[in-house]
């Protein structure tokens, strides 16, 4: 890969405030993850959670993850209607959204069949690699 490239990523990661870039070109690929400092903090303790809890607060059903880094497109284009809404019926294969990386538009097709229970990012948002972007319904 060009050492222009990889300094064109490391811009990106700058401006970006992201933490990490994964990037994939033909046969070549290269991660590159920026190290902030650490600091230790004192958290206080938590309380344990109640026994009588329910388990059904904590989210449900499949989540399909961001395969890259790069911006989200929710719609093919501006002023046209989105992919996916909450509450349709998609097949594998069916394409959710679009995320731009490096100025290459790469289609998010679902990886199963079910029903958009929830949309998790926001059209335009920089994603990162592994982010959940969807979650289908239990």
């Amino acid at each position: 890969m060009d050492i222009r490239k990889i300094k064109k990523l490391i811009d990106l990661m700058i401006e970006s405030d992201l933490q990490a870039i994964e990037v994939k070109e033909g046969d070549q690929s290269i991660a590159l993850t920026r190290r902030n400092p650490v600091v230790a903090a004192a958290v206080p303790a938590m309380p344990a959670p109640a026994a009588d809890v329910p388990a059904a607060k904590s989210p449900r059903g499949a989540v399909e993850k961001s395969p890259m880094v790069g911006v989200f497109y929710a719609a093919p284009s501006p002023g046209e209607a989105p992919f996916v809404k909450i509450g349709q019926t998609v097949s594998a294969g069916e394409t959710l959204g679009i995320i731009e990386a490096m100025k290459i538009m790469n289609p998010i097709e679902a990886t199963q069949s079910g029903v958009i229970e929830e949309i998790l990012v926001k059209n335009g948002e920089v994603i990162q690699f592994g982010q959940p972007l969807f979650r289908y319904r239990a």
